[in-house]
Formats: C-alpha cells, structure tokens, sequence
C-alpha cells in the first residue's frame, strides 16, 4: 500500500495547521434560553437540571480574559499564522478576540453560530444556523469564513448547504492527513482535523499531564516530518482551546512545541484556507 502524500509549496516537509477554538461565550446556558447548563466542564460536573452552573461559565470566561492574551502574544512572538475556528456568538459577546484575529491577519473558520449541535436540525433550520454564523463573523471580523467546523456532528445536508452559502472547505472529517476532494462529488475540499493531539483531551482525560500532551504532539510532528523527508509529505493539525491551553500550567507546553517547530527547516505553517487552496491548484 502506498502512503498518502502531498507536494506542499518549495517541496516543504510538512505543513501545520493550528486551530485555536472559540467556544466562550456561547455554550450552553439557561441564561441563553438552554434546558440545561453547558456538559463539557472541567470538572466533568454535569447536573440534568434548569439550573445556572456559575463556576463552569466562569471556567469558559477564563479563557477570554487570561487564556486569550497569552495565546495571541505567542502567536505573535512565534509568527505563527493560525486559523481560529469562531462560534459567531462568542466574537459578538467578545469583540476583542474578532479584533484580535482581524489584526493579526488571521483566517477565521465558522464554528457555528452558537457552540451547540447542529445534527438535529432540518434543512431550513441549518441553512440559516450557517449564514447567520456567516454574516456575523464576517461583520466582527471583517472577513467571512471559508471554512466549517461542527460541534462534533454534521448532518447529510451540511456540506452541500455548506457549498449553497460560498465555503471553500469542511473540517468534519478525521480520516487522514492529506485534503481531498468530497468523496460525495460536491465542489468542497476536506481538510481533516486530528483530535488526538487536540488539548481538549486534557479536559476529558484528566490523566493526561501537559508534559504528556506536549510529548504526543511533538511525536507527532516528529514522524510527519520523517515522512515527509521520506517523499510523503502530510499536514499536522493542532487543535488549542482559550481557557484549557491558555491556563498557566499548560501554556508553557505551547511555548515548547513552537519551538521545536520552529527549529525545523520546511515547515509550512499556515491556515486550512491555504491547505484547502493549495490542494485544488493541483487538480
């Protein structure tokens, strides 16, 4: 069998996609009209009742006003170029970070316009969770989204409703690392996600130490380059979240796998839209 592979621009190694996720301030909340209060919780605290969960909101909050200054100062420091999967909800409750990325010169990728899940809606009511998510990134930003990313569920509907409202490429797919093309004939390219590097499994595992999670990440950069070397090269994606990466004892984890990415000759760092284009030019 024969390994995937892609040639990147200036025959680079590999290419990295880091994927900072903007879910604070619009989880789930009785406060936003929700039956219940938001499950994903570090403290894997889960109530089934109408009730306001105050820590947890203050949790996501965290990831706002500590978590995000240090992330954007990395990024900056580094001269990484990354792509912010945005809830459009938290960018009009928190205008600063849409400021943020629209400064930097950073790609936002739809994430929805609230962080909840999409699977269950018809199609008239995804058509319009995707352009009113569309029509408020690009009024905080500045920029609309070319990209989508669901709450962990798509429907049958998603990527041709996704093609109907002008997105250029899909995220919901984990089953490579290389993009393709649509496997059902849509004009939409894949570009796949990895959610075993992603830091949110700090939060679901908390087994997982950051010198462990940076350890893995780094791995797997590792073995993506050596292919790479080898005539295969890949892309490596790495999934960050404000208020988990952007806490104190883990940041420094970030900071130690910049580096060593940045030590390396032939790496493309740069957003899923690039990927995504790259990849149709060589159609």
């Amino acid at each position: 069998m024969k390994q995937e592979r892609i040639d990147w621009p200036n025959g680079e190694k590999v290419a990295l996609s880091i994927v900072v996720n903007v879910e604070e301030g619009s989880e789930m909340t009785v406060a936003r009209g929700d039956r219940g209060m938001e499950p994903v919780d570090e403290l894997g605290i889960h109530i089934k009742s109408p009730i306001r969960n105050y820590g947890n909101e203050s949790n996501y909050l965290y990831g706002i006003k500590a978590g995000a200054p240090r992330i954007v100062g990395l990024l900056k420091q580094y001269d990484i170029m990354a792509s912010w999967t945005v809830a459009a909800m938290s960018l009009e409750n928190h205008p600063e970070i849409a400021a943020a990325i629209a400064e930097m010169g950073h790609e936002p990728v739809s994430h929805g316009w609230r962080w909840v899940h999409q699977f269950k809606m018809d199609e008239a009511a995804e058509r319009e969770f995707i352009a009113k998510a569309t029509a408020s990134i690009e009024k905080t930003v500045g920029v609309r989204p070319y990209g989508w990313l669901s709450r962990y569920f798509h429907t049958d509907n998603t990527r041709r409703l996704l093609v109907e409202a002008g997105y250029e490429y899909h995220m919901d797919d984990y089953s490579g690392d290389v993009p393709f093309a649509s496997p059902d004939g849509l004009p939409i390219t894949i570009v796949p996600y990895q959610l075993d590097s992603n830091d949110m499994k700090m939060w679901t595992d908390p087994s997982l130490t950051p010198r462990a999670w940076l350890q893995y990440a780094i791995d797997c950069f590792d073995q993506l380059y050596r292919e790479g070397e080898a005539g295969y090269p890949k892309m490596m994606s790495l999934g960050l979240h404000l208020r988990i990466i952007g806490r104190p004892g883990r940041i420094w984890a970030f900071v130690e796998f910049l580096k060593h990415v940045r030590s390396k000759p032939g790496v493309w760092i740069t957003t899923r839209r690039a990927i995504g284009q790259h990849f149709r030019s060589l159609a």
